[in-house]
């Protein structure tokens, strides 16, 4: 599953009137060279249709990038920069958007080639301010030379990728959270302001959908693709067709459910009552899903998907999610630790959760009863 965007960076350079507009021209043509020679190509679009210096251009580069499939956004300065227009390409381009300046280049050329984009920075962020410009991004130090905007551009990617897919995400629960969770505790409304939706189930309706996977011609591939990654790390066979029959509800409710949103994750319930009305804790088919891009998080922990799925958009690799949980020993400070690393005994804390992490970052995997469950049935 493709659950995470591509993306495209548009570069649009501008130039004040009162500057030569060949320094913003040829400063971006040697950006896009250096960002081809270090990095992949495809991941720029360099606007050729104006160089920005006045509210028409600023409304043709938009047409032009919009046109061209960006859904990301580089505003860069050759020079100082027309204050308004640049904040105004910046204030109706809807997605992600970085704003960046050239350095100059030797001090043998600070007359005619001396572009004043540093204090042009520094008006460019006043007006975005002023014109309560949201979404955008400026690097901790944004003018430099052509290597190094384009390390900049770089850096902003995985940026611009976690804020497409965060507003193009649905998260679908099942369940309230459980007794004594408040720390998972989500209010909504603060999803909706990111632009996400979601999608609140009752763990009835995921069981009643879980019934009906009953015989799925689909369940003996996936419990035999679950042997195969299991391996030796198997220790209940017995369980492997429920849990695939619990993989295909969950995927097929996805596909079911995703609405007009290009992507998904999930938060579901998983104890007390699960491993008793399900027969089997989901644990598995969580870090599974997680796997294939599609990140899970149990206790219906609502922000922790969300910080999932930002974790995978910014890596672009698989995630996974770990409580703050125990402090560690001294002894195992003072073996593994102390000496070898700048850390303190109190820097330092053990991360846990339960089964959800994918195999792929496991060194060895298994798969058995989960130890909690296995105790709080006993004391029933």
């Amino acid at each position: 599953m493709n659950n995470l965007p591509e993306v495209k960076i548009g570069i649009v350079a501008v130039s004040r009137d009162c500057f030569p507009e060949s320094l913003s021209v040829n400063r971006r043509k040697a950006l896009v060279e250096a960002y081809a020679k270090k990095y992949d190509a495809k991941d720029i679009y360099e606007c050729p249709v104006c160089i920005v210096e006045s509210e028409i251009h600023m409304v043709q580069a938009l047409e032009d990038i919009k046109a061209a499939g960006c859904n990301a956004l580089v505003v860069y300065l050759g020079n100082f920069g027309p204050e308004i227009s640049e904040s105004l390409l910046a204030k109706h381009f809807e997605g992600p958007k970085m704003i960046i300046a050239a350095e100059e280049e030797s001090q043998n050329d600070l007359v005619q080639g001396r572009g004043d984009a540093y204090c042009g920075m520094l008006n460019a962020s006043y007006n975005l301010q002023l014109r309560n410009v949201g979404g955008y991004y400026i690097p901790e130090y944004p003018v430099g030379d052509a290597d190094d905007c384009a390390d900049m551009i770089h850096d902003f990617l995985p940026i611009a990728r976690a804020y497409v897919a965060v507003k193009d995400l649905k998260i679908i629960s099942f369940g309230p959270r459980p007794n004594n969770f408040l720390a998972c505790n989500a209010p909504i409304k603060q999803l909706y302001n990111l632009g996400i939706e979601i999608e609140e189930n009752s763990e009835l309706d995921l069981f009643e959908a879980f019934k009906k996977h009953e015989g799925d011609p689909r369940i003996a591939e996936v419990a035999a693709d679950m042997a195969k990654e299991l391996g030796d790390g198997n220790c209940k066979p017995e369980v492997l067709p429920k849990l695939a029959q619990y993989e295909i509800t969950l995927l097929d409710w996805i596909e079911a459910h995703r609405g007009y949103k290009k992507y998904v994750t999930l938060t579901t319930k998983c104890w007390p009552a699960f491993q008793t009305q399900f027969g089997f804790v989901p644990c598995y088919v969580n870090s599974r899903l997680t796997g294939r891009g599609i990140p899970v998080s149990c206790e219906v922990d609502i922000y922790g998907t969300l910080s999932e799925f930002i974790g995978q958009a910014v890596s672009n690799d698989i995630v996974t999610l770990l409580d703050i949980n125990n402090s560690v020993p001294k002894d195992m400070y003072k073996e593994s630790i102390e000496g070898k690393y700048n850390y303190t005994h109190k820097d330092t804390f053990m991360g846990f959760h339960c089964g959800n992490t994918c195999s792929q970052k496991l060194t060895k995997g298994t798969m058995k009863y989960q130890m909690i469950m296995q105790e709080i049935c006993r004391k029933k």
